[in-house]
């Protein structure tokens, strides 16, 4: 960053790294229909459009809304800060503005909604940030402009000084404002948000933020990945499907394992209330970060994500690598159950820790931990001794804190390339570059692809193409025959080293 080219602060972006979890809450008078937010808007009749900026504004009225109880429930689910949907797409702004008449003043509720969501997680300590859309269909329509998607300032007279000046109220009358989130063209915005708080830390439009998906591989860089606990982000009272508990947390674990942050949305009922599934995965989310919370804040990658289905994060001081055993399924209280890490070695002062239990445990099968370093790799042995549920079955994640820990192996690298239409063949070649062996002689090198899919769907297996023998490094590809025309795919290079498997980023082709 330099004065002639502002941007997000080192500093801050390594605060905001820090962070691990944050609660997205999208939240609008379009709630009280259970449509999608804003974009129902989008190509819609005259018939809806007047309806929509007429009624909804006038039946607006959340009696129940008490944001401290979003709070607290964040607070506990480990969530170290917040992103309110200050103003979607439709352009109906959730705080008191100059700008427009759209706004929440204008409702038969007519309080002012962002700033006592501001207020409320301040007090428990929660970092502040603001989505803002660039894009506002009601200024729009107003301009007898198509309500679409994406249009530039430059094309529509006043849309940038009309966000200009709800920028200006969102940073100056709310207090410190610690992110913004842009969904839409933000030229202009970042700049003066960067001028009236140079520490706010802008994400999307300055970040990557991938939304429903979870990249391949890790980043140096800090990223956010978005994601709703069913298929929508607003309340959705029917025809709406939940991730599990398990699922979710292994999101932010998977998240955390490759140096991103975890957004994970709520979308509040009409009458202020969080929907009582949400509420219960928060619960759960809560539960498993009170016993492990420790493994999410203040990590980075490790040498290695992953091995199998064991996800790795080291503490940025060095003092403890975490271990999350994943896919483990309902684990009953006191069994033991064993695992071979061949990333890991164990150096001199090695210890190893089941996180939310006491040390020093130990029943009629011995210690609650054991481990031993084998050729083969770090050999951990563990029981659950500690009881959470009734039922003395644990579903979730169990993580273990390893104290000087060495890294194991050098694993190989691959980067995944491109996927090549061969039209005369009616096939399809992929193509990747294997960067180094690893600690070996040789691998196997290959690829994996599926339908391209989102978080919103259910995710289908990889199938695996041929594989083949390589002593060296340098390009390799296959061809892929039989692929669906017009469907969205997703491939990624695999290669698979005698004792560990490694994954390129994965590449969608259609």
């Amino acid at each position: 960053m330099t004065e002639s080219a502002p941007g997000n602060r080192p500093e801050r972006l390594q605060w905001f790294n820090r962070l691990g979890f944050g609660m997205f809450i999208h939240w609008s008078i379009d709630s009280q229909l259970g449509s999608v937010i804003g974009h129902s808007m989008a190509r819609a009749s005259e018939d809806y459009l007047e309806k929509f900026t007429r009624i909804l504004p006038s039946t607006f009225n959340p009696k129940r809304f008490d944001p401290d109880e979003w709070a607290v429930l964040a607070r506990l689910a480990g969530m170290r800060y917040v992103v309110f949907t200050t103003k979607h797409h439709s352009g109906f702004c959730m705080f008191h503005t100059r700008s427009t008449e759209f706004n929440v003043a204008n409702t038969a509720f007519g309080r002012d909604v962002t700033g006592e969501i501001i207020e409320a997680f301040r007090r428990q300590g929660i970092a502040i940030g603001l989505y803002h859309s660039p894009d506002d269909f009601h200024f729009l329509h107003g301009k007898g402009m198509p309500v679409r998607r994406g249009i530039r300032p430059e094309a529509c007279d006043g849309l940038l000084e009309h966000n200009k000046t709800q920028v200006r109220e969102l940073l100056t009358n709310y207090g410190d404002i610690d992110i913004m989130f842009f969904d839409g063209p933000s030229d202009g915005l970042r700049e003066l948000c960067w001028e009236l708080r140079p520490d706010v830390v802008i994400t999307r439009g300055a970040m990557r933020t991938p939304e429903q998906w979870i990249p391949g591989v890790r980043s140096a860089e800090p990223w956010e990945a978005c994601v709703t606990m069913g298929t929508g982000w607003q309340y959705k009272p029917t025809n709406e499907s939940y991730k599990s508990g398990t699922q979710l947390i292994e999101l932010l674990i998977e998240t955390r394992a490759k140096g991103g942050n975890l957004v994970l949305n709520v979308g509040p009922r009409p009458n202020g209330e969080l929907p009582i599934e949400q509420e219960a995965l928060l619960r759960e989310i809560a539960l498993w970060t009170f016993v492990n919370g420790e493994a999410i804040y203040e990590v980075e990658p490790w040498r290695v994500p992953g091995e199998g289905g064991v996800w790795f994060a080291a503490r940025k001081d060095g003092g403890a690598l975490y271990a999350f055993l994943t896919g483990e399924g309902e684990w009953p209280l006191y069994e033991r159950r064993e695992w071979t890490l061949s990333s890991v070695r164990a150096g001199p002062a090695m210890e190893v820790h089941v996180l939310g239990q006491a040390d020093g445990l130990s029943d009629e099968q011995g210690p609650a931990v054991e481990w031993s370093q084998e050729e083969d790799g770090l050999r951990i042995r563990a029981g659950r001794m500690q009881r959470l549920y009734n039922n003395r079955r644990w579903p979730n994640p169990v993580v273990l804190r390893i104290t000087d820990a060495r890294v194991g192996l050098v694993p190989p690298s691959v980067v995944t390339g491109e996927a090549v239409r061969d039209e005369a063949a009616g096939s399809w070649r992929f193509h990747a570059s294997l960067a180094d062996l690893g600690a070996g002689d040789a691998v196997e090198a290959g690829f994996q692809y599926r339908p391209r899919r989102l978080l919103t769907d259910a995710l289908e297996d990889w199938v695996d193409t041929s594989f083949e023998t390589r002593r060296s490094t340098g390009e390799y590809s296959a061809q892929v025959e039989g692929l669906e025309e017009g469907t969205a795919w997703e491939f990624r290079a695999v290669v698979r080293h005698p004792a560990i498997t490694v994954h390129g980023d994965s590449v969608t082709f259609r």
